[in-house]
């Protein structure tokens, strides 16, 4: 049973919240991840925080990772899915996540599809925040000059979100065949985005376990 099926189901009722979010850089969806997760009571599953804790936490997968980072090299599909599938198969994911930054291609979502069935499960939506370059672009600029980071220039922020077009963007039409992409408009304050996420997916009986923190 899934949350759609159980919006208020009893105590007994098992309710299932499986996202991913999905936007260009500088849309807010790391931000916007957060507070649904909080929501719905899941974890957000970020792929650079996982390669993080992995690394810094001496595990076998993490010491792949970094020596692979050493060389300069990028994490592949295979491993990157295998640090997900890891992550996923904790405890704290068994009712849902939230997943941000995975998958990033179609390989991933053959991974993740595999590795969902495998367990009888299936994502409840894809929250698409969509921004218009511009926006994206002007967004990254003014964290870039926040943050002091001056190697993010305009053709390294032009490049970043021309990877994304080329690589991530085309997964969306994949989910979209399945019927389960919640399109939301990412331009407006905070507040507002994150009350049009929670608005389109309650629309869809995916209400939050915790209405307070969707207010």
């Amino acid at each position: 049973m899934t949350l759609r099926q159980a919006q208020d189901g009893g105590s007994s009722a098992t309710r299932s919240a499986r996202f991913l979010i999905v936007g260009p850089q500088g849309s807010g969806k790391g931000t916007q991840g957060v507070l649904v997760a909080g929501a719905y009571d899941v974890p957000q599953v970020a792929t650079g925080d996982i390669f993080r804790a992995n690394v810094s936490g001496g595990t076998e997968l993490g010491k792949r990772v970094q020596a692979i980072i050493e060389a300069g090299d990028l994490v592949s599909d295979d491993l990157t899915s295998e640090l997900v599938r890891d992550r996923l198969s904790r405890p704290d994911a068994a009712g849902g996540f939230v997943l941000d930054g995975y998958p990033r291609n179609r390989t991933q979502v053959d991974h993740l599809d595999a590795f969902l069935e495998g367990r009888g499960e299936s994502l409840d939506a894809v929250i698409e925040l969509s921004v218009p370059r511009e926006e994206s672009i002007a967004r990254l600029r003014q964290r870039a000059v926040e943050q002091g980071r001056t190697d993010d220039t305009e053709e390294v922020i032009a490049n970043r979100l021309a990877i994304y077009e080329r690589e991530t963007a085309p997964i969306l039409d994949v989910y979209r065949s399945r019927g389960i992409v919640v399109r939301v408009d990412g331009v407006g304050t905070l507040d507002e985005v994150t009350h049009r996420i929670f608005e389109a997916l309650s629309s869809r009986g995916l209400v939050p376990r915790h209405p307070g923190a969707a207010a």
